[in-house]
């Protein structure tokens, strides 16, 4: 199996709900589920992997608070090196609706100081070398986003095919954080993202038509992943065919993590040389049960089992 390691955003999720309609200002209301877990992308990514016994390496930073310690203690001797910042530990509270939908509140807390010197006394290029390399949350990560060049400097220096899931922008989808993700996608051999990510960039509503937009800006033999949910998945192989997957069809819990889940599953089966086919049915099959169980299962993306309703 080739290496695998993630690179972003780990933060602590407070997940409440089901909330609907909002509260009006002033009010309370009683909910019936709550959840304290590790989140951010990069974390929920690592959870996957954990849960299903794939050896990886992750490259995160933490606050100086006692969520920074729990966090830490979530991965163990993969923390070991983790830098610890002066700031509080990012939090981010979840609010789920019944539609399966979620509204987030997000400290900037910790993740903008995480740094490429943080990246490189974590991860070991020379070990990750001919593997995949997870980089996610973008849009949160100042430091080492601005170093970004440097960063794809070094995976290619490597070997190392970096895997990009950039996230949602803070200030939406300008045309300056378009021109970023661009960038960046014109280093990167995979492309990991959703929908409404990937029709934004290309400029047009079809995700198909969008997908081989985003493909014909990478380089030769990028895979182009877009992630729809309900609808399942589709991609733009390396010989620029497309392949497609239907999701199985389940009673939705909680989609917080769903595509940080699914990109974990897809890569763990392309790490072995599984066809992008199988790597698609993974992602999906192992995000639907992900979003359909309490506590969450994540199963075997190898051999996939029928999520739980």
């Amino acid at each position: 199996m080739r290496p695998l390691a993630v690179v972003g955003n780990v933060n602590v999720d407070l997940i409440l709900g089901p909330a609907a309609p909002w509260p009006k200002a002033g009010t309370e209301i009683i909910v019936d589920h709550d959840e304290l877990r590790v989140g951010g992308s990069a974390g929920n990514s690592a959870l996957a992997w954990q849960a299903l016994g794939v050896e990886f390496e992750i490259a995160a930073n933490i606050g100086s608070d006692q969520f920074g310690r729990w966090l830490a203690e979530a991965f163990g001797r993969r923390s070991e090196k983790w830098p610890v910042r002066p700031e509080q530990t990012t939090l981010s509270v979840g609010i789920t609706h019944p539609d399966g939908e979620r509204t987030f509140f997000t400290t900037r807390g910790h993740l903008p100081r995480f740094s490429l010197a943080d990246v490189f006394a974590i991860v070991d290029g020379a070990r990750l070398r001919g593997g995949y390399a997870l980089l996610c949350g973008g849009f949160l990560t100042d430091d080492l986003t601005r170093q970004y060049d440097a960063f794809f400097d070094w995976a290619e220096s490597h070997d190392i095919t970096v895997a990009l899931d950039t996230g949602w922008p803070l200030d939406g989808w300008t045309e300056q954080n378009c021109a970023a993700t661009r960038a960046w996608l014109s280093r990167s051999g995979i492309a990991l993202l959703n929908e409404v990510e990937s029709t934004t960039l290309a400029g047009v509503a079809d995700p198909i038509e969008a997908a081989r937009h985003i493909s014909s800006h990478m380089p030769n033999g990028a895979i182009v992943v877009v992630k729809r949910g309900p609808d399942g998945a589709i991609a733009i192989g390396p010989d620029g065919q497309l392949v497609s997957v239907a999701a199985p069809v389940v009673a939705v819990v909680d989609t917080i993590g769903a595509g940080d889940v699914f990109n974990a599953a897809f890569l763990a089966a392309l790490a072995k040389d599984e066809p992008l086919l199988s790597c698609l049915r993974a992602g999906t099959e192992v995000a639907s049960r992900a979003i359909s169980t309490i506590p969450r299962s994540y199963g075997d993306p190898t051999s996939p089992q029928e999520p739980r309703s």
